[in-house]
């Protein structure tokens, strides 16, 4: 069996990294912040290659990210939750949770 060329490996790596990322984009919140934790203790944990470091350090930017955009929708519905039912949109006294 022919091994791969460093294309080869790179477009897999690539596809890899895309189905990742929408596969972390249709995650529910709980299911974002309870993979990030994990990627956190396998850091910590230590032991691990250069490598590997570094792609579960990115895994873990992914799932913060969605983990933030999910947070920020949650904020936004229930602001506009909040104005609805006072009455009113411009309430200055918006402040966060």
């Amino acid at each position: 069996m022919a091994s791969k060329t460093g294309q080869d490996q790179s477009q897999d790596e690539n596809q890899s990294a895309g189905q990742s990322e929408a596969q972390s984009e249709a995650m529910s919140y709980e299911q974002a912040r309870d993979e990030l934790a994990s990627v956190v203790k396998r850091l910590e944990t230590g032991g691990l290659t250069l490598e590997q470091s570094l792609d579960l350090w990115e895994r873990g930017e992914r799932l913060a990210a969605v983990c933030s955009r999910l947070l920020e929708g949650a904020r936004a519905r229930l602001s506009a939750a909040t104005a609805e039912r006072s009455g009113s949109g411009d309430d200055e006294d918006e402040r966060p949770f």
